[in-house]
């Protein structure tokens, strides 16, 4: 039998999270964020489950080829937009929206020949400092893009830095209606944690009534992450896990007092005791840095890693789980077939990381299903 690692994912819970920016934000069309290869779930096996969706948004123009492959005829943005002049061919091959962030790209637009004018989405750095035109220069941009030919529509677009945070958006969000005012078009500034913590926040801009404005963009919430962990948690937003990191016990050992566990006797027990071994490495993408401590769940209890994560196995505390033994069934996280969920977060939160990581770092090796 194959190695019984798995990653398994759930449309119906893509289904759901998708749902709840609807509901967030009820008068907005929404992007399913896609990028980095549907944030580690794949593309394909997601598309059924978000088709719903009023468009995708990702980064790569070959990803945007497979999203089209897949008989997608709606709207595709790209999120950083080209990143040399021949990939404007693509976009209007494939009829692509593609963001705006400085001048070398709308030079590029300038030379290009397209008999169908472009939709873009004109970024403005609010205070994120990656991407975008200042506020000084972001109205001559749009000046420029307006007069070109090869454009047609304008979005106005911005991104938060601290939607997640105490700090909030009211600084950001001030910057981007004085760089907008009385521009036309259509807006987008929410991501997942400002579409779920600052849905109703008022704007005064003209022509925005809500800070959904008229497009949201639902990234890590889609795939069951809170955005603000561990402030909150993927249960107080009402998110369902749309990825399950699940393998089994291979081995069982039993330690006295004084015995230790694995590489650099990074586990010491205190008493007698049962540990399982799990068909589950850094290889796989489990995080090497998971300390002692860290959730996992077994046969759908909870209990803890013990010892160093290694490239192919990580060690778990099976005290008090008298029935587990080979074959018992182990959550790395996500859901058990017991009922129980480990949400990703807690284990990154454990390693030190977030849980977008881990979701993109689930290695090749490791098999898919749905």
């Amino acid at each position: 039998m194959p190695r019984p690692i798995l990653a398994t994912v759930h449309p119906e819970a893509l289904r759901h999270n998708l749902q709840r920016a609807r509901e967030c934000a009820p008068d907005a069309r929404v992007w399913a964020v896609v990028k980095a290869n549907a944030y580690g779930h794949g593309i394909e096996r997601c598309f059924d489950a978000l088709r719903s969706a009023d468009g995708f948004a990702l980064l790569d123009l070959a990803e945007a080829e497979r999203i089209r492959a897949l008989d997608w005829r709606g709207p595709i943005l790209l999120l950083e937009g080209v990143f040399e002049p021949r990939d404007l061919e693509l976009c209007s091959r494939l009829h692509l929206w593609h963001t705006v962030h400085c001048t070398e790209q709308i030079d590029w637009l300038a030379a290009h020949k397209t008999l169908m004018p472009h939709r873009v989405f004109l970024k403005l750095n609010s205070g994120m400092n990656r991407l975008g035109f200042t506020p000084n220069a972001f109205r001559s941009a749009w000046a420029r893009l307006n007069a070109l030919p090869q454009v047609d529509e304008i979005t106005l677009m911005t991104h938060f830095s601290d939607a997640d945070g105490p700090r909030g958006i009211a600084h950001q969000v001030t910057v981007f209606e004085a760089a907008t005012a009385d521009l036309p078009g259509e807006r987008t500034l929410c991501n997942s944690a400002a579409l779920l913590r600052h849905p109703s926040a008022a704007l005064r801009g003209e022509g925005v009534t809500t800070l959904a404005g008229d497009w949201v963009r639902e990234g890590i919430a889609l795939y069951g992450s809170a955005p603000d962990f561990p402030l909150r948690s993927s249960a107080d937003w009402n998110l369902q896990p749309a990825m399950t990191l699940s393998s089994r016990v291979i081995g069982v050992q039993t330690l006295q007092a004084g015995d230790t566990v694995g590489y650099g006797s990074a586990f010491t027990a205190d008493q007698p005791m049962r540990i399982g071994v799990v068909a589950c490495g850094y290889a796989d993408g489990y995080p090497r840095h998971a300390p002692n401590g860290t959730p996992v769940l077994v046969d759908g209890v909870r209990t803890r890693v013990v010892g160093r994560v290694s490239m192919d196995m990580v060690t778990v505390d099976l005290s008090g789980l008298d029935a587990a033994g080979i074959g018992s069934e182990v959550v790395l996280w996500g859901r058990s077939s017991a009922g129980g969920v480990l949400p990703v977060d807690e284990v990154a939160a454990a390693a030190g990381t977030i849980g977008y990581e881990l979701m993109c770092a689930v290695a090749q090796r490791v098999p898919f299903s749905t």
